[in-house]
């Protein structure tokens, strides 16, 4: 068991070591607030934070993680990371995983700060901020199950067959387990027009994601954004599938195309390894350990 104050060497954790991914984590532009005092009582916040976005340059000396009696913190020389909107970054103490590789992602910074590997940070400022609050928990939750009448895995094609194949390997399995799992009909369809899932389903599923956690609900949601699927997303969170899997479900199309007209450079390569990172960052947080 963790116990007092853990000062991090530079250790290296394998979803925060890809150097291909370009596309930005919004962790420092939402992460401003590290501390609540102002210098001159108005105007910003005077934090390490809004000095790391400014500079993008590191400025700390150590990475710490602080068991505290109501849960993990983790610190820049020794001052805990606060959110956007200026709650402690504090985790429950089940999480020492997420925990460990939120420090990791600091200490991982060396000398200019990489905004798109904080992913760890990110989702863990917005299960903190966002969905301890009623109202934004129902609007997050009627968005994501709009995505229930888009859903990725609902929308198959009869060509070419290296596609039909993938669908019937990724998508059919998962369909079935959603089915199953929660006693539900789940249309397949052929065509992105006019197309809506049954209202049951809606109700039975909507009432499945009104029961998670601020945890879960963040993991969900960056989940479904990053999918494109509801469904894929639900599986991650509920420990289903495993991250590969579901990232491998997500690029069912995008592998097709790569095996019939070859892999685009800087293109294909880099959302292989994004996919994998955010869903990496989503199944981490609802992981107790």
């Amino acid at each position: 068991m963790l116990r007092g104050t853990l000062t991090l060497s530079h250790t290296r954790l394998t979803w925060s070591s890809s150097q291909k991914v370009v596309q930005a984590c919004y962790a420092l532009q939402h992460f401003r607030k590290h501390s609540t005092t102002s210098t001159s009582g108005e105007g910003p916040v005077v934090s390490e934070t809004n000095r790391a976005e400014s500079t993008l340059k590191r400025f700390w000396k150590t990475v710490g993680i602080d068991i505290r009696n109501d849960g993990i913190a983790v610190t820049l020389d020794k001052r805990a990371l606060k959110t956007p909107s200026g709650n402690t970054l504090l985790l429950p103490k089940e999480k020492r995983l997420a925990a460990t590789a939120i420090a990791d992602e600091w200490e991982n910074q060396e000398i200019f700060l990489k905004q798109h590997a904080l992913p760890m940070t990110s989702i863990t400022a917005r299960a903190i901020d966002a969905f301890r609050d009623e109202v934004t928990r129902k609007q997050v939750q009627a968005t994501l199950l709009d995505y229930l009448d888009t859903d990725t895995i609902c929308f198959h094609h009869d060509d070419p067959p290296p596609l039909v194949e993938l669908q019937q390997k990724h998508w059919e399995p998962l369909l079935e387990w959603v089915r199953a799992t929660y006693g539900v009909e789940v249309k397949v369809f052929d065509s992105v027009l006019l197309h809506s899932q049954p209202g049951q389903t809606r109700k039975v599923l909507g009432n499945v994601i009104a029961q998670m956690d601020p945890w879960e609900m963040a993991a969900m949601e960056r989940a479904t954004y990053v999918t494109k699927s509801f469904l894929i997303a639900l599986a991650l969170v509920k420990r289903h599938l495993a991250v590969e899997q579901a990232a491998l479900a997500a690029q069912v199309e995008v592998e097709s195309q790569i095996q019939r007209w070859g892999e685009v450079e800087d293109t294909h390569d880099v959302d292989f390894y994004d996919v994998r990172r955010q869903l990496g960052s989503s199944a981490c947080l609802v992981t107790n350990m």
